[in-house]
């Protein structure tokens, strides 16, 4: 059935917001990565202040199947990728590909009960490192929703239906090499254009007709990576920023046209963290000790370097995106295991937790990982943990205080031989939702 005409009108008011055009307790939907701004930041009222001894109210669960990409939600439904493995067996080698049979798929579920209203899914045989699923958010934009599979599969569809708009293959329309740990740009609507990572001589970066799938534009000599495309408004114009493995870029986002870049190449071509801004000076993370802190020229597209990370200092981040506030990094760090406060004038470390990524650690362990999410303009954060925790804390250049833990789901995928959860979770109308490789969890998050 058609959507309605005010139906249309609603669903346009939650694709404005993808555009961060947005102001505090209006932002009821999470239509995409890291939210309607892609910053992490929960501008909604009424979110609990701590979390109680006796937990948090289980709205409902629903089984799903395996995946790293977290849900997004908007216009009354929850949408989420995953894997349909032909056979449950995985073997996690972070240096080896491996092959799996199974269909990919995409799912949308009702915001307040969980049933599952429709489903799309393909037949798709994977190539990667850690096989278990798909990597990317979904992307909401008014009445059409976007996929990006692990395989470089780009899929529009109906909102409502679950329709197929339009599809392309970024490896078999494009050439694309797919990287060792599969697509993870989670893809950007900007004005009439999707935007997302593909990799290859003057295809690093392409935009594509949002409505209509056809390519508007291509720009950059640049492999894929990993680290998603994002638009931020400094030096009086919209900037098109590209973390792809050899170096951050600033592109006109109309046409692709280059405005500047530095150069930084993480280990392994991991670029994966969208670099983060605060004010005019702008973060960006890689592994081992690859990180820059820029000055963006507040009166034109420019930027300049400030200061490079090194050993024991700053934040390298590894599955997960620092958040960057008041001159502070905060953020889980891939060498060291824990969640760090980093001194953005330098990158000297603060202070440095366990609590948040692995509790009861008190010693390195590899990429130990937590997902932030800023509650409003305020110094408390929503932490969901590896181990599939979510703490409410309050993050300071003076320390980390804790308000609360609630176990939300059992991590089940694995890492360095311990169980993990490295998926971000979504947050909508006071409700997390959050997944692993065999559920769906919504959670109440209302203060009472």
């Amino acid at each position: 059935m058609p959507l309605s005409y005010f139906g249309r009108l609603s669903l346009a008011f939650f694709s404005m917001l993808v555009f961060g055009i947005a102001s505090p307790g209006l932002a009821d939907d999470w239509p995409q990565w890291m939210g309607p701004q892609r910053d992490d930041v929960l501008r909604e009222d009424g979110i609990i202040e701590s979390i109680p001894d006796e937990g948090l109210k289980v709205k409902w669960r629903v089984p799903v199947a395996g995946g790293y990409a977290g849900p997004a939600v908007a216009g009354g439904r929850v949408f989420l990728t995953d894997y349909v493995a032909d056979s449950n067996e995985i073997a996690n080698d972070p240096g080896a590909r491996q092959k799996r049979t199974g269909q990919e798929r995409i799912q949308a579920f009702d915001v307040k009960t969980g049933k599952r209203l429709w489903e799309y899914a393909y037949e798709r045989t994977y190539e990667i490192s850690y096989a278990v699923g798909p990597r990317c958010t979904p992307t909401v934009d008014g009445s059409m929703v976007y996929m990006l599979g692990a395989e470089g599969d780009l899929i529009c569809l109906d909102v409502e239906t679950g329709g197929l708009i339009w599809r392309q293959s970024l490896k078999e329309d494009f050439g694309a090499e797919i990287p060792t740990w599969g697509c993870a740009s989670h893809p950007l609507v900007f004005d009439d254009l999707l935007i997302t990572m593909v990799g290859g001589e003057g295809q690093g970066v392409v935009a594509f007709n949002k409505k209509s799938g056809e390519v508007e534009w291509k720009s950059l000599d640049c492999k894929m990576g990993y680290a998603p495309p994002s638009v931020i408004e400094v030096g009086q114009t919209k900037q098109l920023i590209v973390y792809h493995p050899e170096g951050v870029v600033s592109l006109k986002p109309e046409d692709g046209t280059v405005y500047w870049e530095i150069p930084l190449t993480p280990s392994y071509e991991m670029s994966i963290a969208r670099p983060m801004v605060d004010g005019n000076k702008m973060y960006a993370s890689g592994i081992r000790t690859e990180s820059v802190m820029m000055e963006l020229d507040e009166n034109k597209p420019a930027a300049k370097e400030l200061w490079r990370g090194k050993a024991k200092n700053a934040v390298y981040s590894g599955t997960s995106t620092p958040l960057f506030v008041d001159g502070v990094i905060y953020g889980s760090d891939c060498n060291d295991g824990c969640l760090v406060a980093a001194d953005a004038k330098n990158g000297d470390r603060l202070w440095t937790t366990f609590d948040a990524t692995v509790p009861g650690v008190t010693r390195y362990i590899g990429h130990g990982t937590c997902f932030l999410t800023r509650i409003g303009d305020s110094h408390r954060y929503l932490i969901f943990s590896e181990v599939g925790d979510l703490l409410v804390a309050e993050l300071t250049a003076e320390g980390f205080k804790s308000l609360g833990r609630f176990h939300v789901l059992e991590p089940t995928s694995e890492a360095f031989g311990r169980g993990v959860v490295w998926t971000h979770p979504a947050f909508a109308d006071k409700t997390g939702y959050f997944r692993n490789d065999k559920e769906l969890v919504a959670v109440d998050l209302e203060a009472k």
